[in-house]
């Protein structure tokens, strides 16, 4: 049977299921007259009964069937820079929201969180080949280009310079030991509180196009323009969160010996990158959360960070540890691109609420708050394993949807969680209770 088909975007979002179910939800060998119609309430269940919403939400993408929700949770306690937040975050994963709020909750009564913007400088490509001489390039040549790149695009720049925004540099890279004829103009942008990719990548394709009128007229060299595209490698777009305290602080009989256990932590995931990926796997578990939730792009976050950990040549941890004169130091160093005005966060209704909730922030307050949550994740993680160990924590958070999976009534979901108040939580664990439950 041929599944392929031409025209599917042009059909109804009705007649995209009926397609979808007549051709990839049909079970065969069984008698299922029905199984179109549970495909239709599956996906109606999944769709709001707000038009409107559901207009502005088919068009965030391209062939929407349903929506796919993921829970929105609430991290209180947050103290930053002197300012109480409570974050929301959007993770299918329950304990870490859990871990996010008591680390938040532990520092609260410590100080709080300290954080600080480094620079917010973006980056912009213009990558093309030239076949002409090089030297002639490199000099004076460039200096006129520059001008008269900056003053074509005045039209697109104008209003973000009115912002404070706008090109900050234009340096001409040369590749052409390692690819003939191949250089890059790379390019500084900054983009005040927009995440700035339209604005940056608008800019690069005029610079583009008058790079090649510009060379083809002073040199009768015609360059050829391969892409033009910004970077989401960010590296002076940065942010850092900490916090301090002293070791004392930490209320613990074996304090300086957890203190130096966690110190230690930190430096394994510094030197080994098989512990580094997850560790900082853990810390955009937070990060990730509150970009979601503010419908920021966390595939471009996720891509900058980890290139971000490699940039010495081996993958290491995001963050970093000290403990000195009885001072216990945590900080995280991050690269964040976010934005707070135009994009999905200016449409999507949750996440206009989400910044409300956060009280409008900035892009540098917003980049604020998000290495804090992605620092008190690790935190709440690192000090979980140099502990109790991690799986005590994650599977008692992990309860609900074991029961779930095994189909537990209220009763017997309640039992269980009184049960398992003080036990290890396993699958096979909470299977056999409730095994033994039910035939009592």
């Amino acid at each position: 049977m041929n599944k392929t088909i031409n025209g599917f975007s042009k059909l109804s979002k009705q007649g995209k299921i009926e397609w979808l179910s007549s051709n990839f939800l049909q079970r065969k060998g069984e008698n299922e007259q029905n199984t179109e119609g549970g495909t239709f309430d599956i996906f109606s269940n999944f769709q709001s009964t707000d038009a409107e919403f559901q207009r502005v939400f088919d068009g965030f993408s391209e062939n929407t069937v349903a929506n796919f929700p993921i829970p929105y949770g609430i991290a209180p306690n947050f103290l930053i820079n002197d300012k109480t937040y409570a974050v929301p975050m959007v993770i299918e994963e329950s304990s870490v929201v859990a871990a996010a709020a008591s680390a938040a909750k532990f520092w609260s009564e410590r100080g709080g969180f300290k954080a600080e913007v480094l620079g917010t400088t973006k980056v912009g490509q213009v990558h093309f080949t030239w076949s002409g001489n090089g030297e002639i390039l490199r000099g004076s040549l460039f200096d006129q280009l520059k001008a008269v790149l900056i003053e074509k695009a005045k039209p697109i720049t104008a209003n973000m310079e009115r912002r404070g925004g706008g090109i900050r540099a234009i340096d001409l890279i040369d590749f052409t030991n390692e690819e003939p004829d191949y250089y890059q103009l790379r390019v500084q942008f900054e983009t005040c509180d927009s995440m700035g990719a339209n604005f940056i990548n608008s800019v690069l394709e005029s610079f583009g196009e008058d790079l090649t009128y510009f060379l083809a007229e002073k040199t009768d060299i015609a360059p050829v323009v391969i892409m033009c595209i910004l970077s989401n490698y960010t590296p002076q777009c940065i942010v850092r969160a900490s916090v301090e305290c002293a070791i004392a602080e930490f209320h613990h009989e074996e304090a300086a010996f957890y203190a130096e256990k966690f110190r230690k932590a930190i430096r394994i995931a510094q030197l080994d990158p098989y512990r580094a990926v997850t560790h900082n796997k853990g810390i955009m578990n937070g990060i990730d959360s509150v970009v979601l939730a503010t419908a920021n792009d966390f595939r471009a976050i996720e891509a900058c960070a980890h290139a971000f950990a490699a940039r010495d040549g081996q993958y290491r941890s995001l963050s970093a540890c000290s403990i000195e004169n009885g001072r216990f130091k945590f900080w995280l160093d991050m690269p964040l691109a976010v934005g707070t005005v135009g994009g999905l966060t200016s449409l999507h209704p949750l996440a206009k609420l989400s910044m409300q909730i956060l009280g409008n922030p900035s892009a540098a307050e917003l980049m604020q708050i998000i290495a804090v949550v992605g620092l008190a994740q690790n935190f709440g993680a690192v000090r979980s394993l140099v502990t109790t160990g991690i799986q005590r924590g994650h599977m008692k958070m992990h309860l609900t949807n074991i029961l779930n999976h095994l189909q537990a009534t209220p009763e017997e979901a309640t039992a269980a969680v009184a049960f398992f108040d003080h036990k290890m939580v396993s699958f096979t664990a909470v299977r056999t209770f409730l095994d033994n439950f039910r035939s009592k």
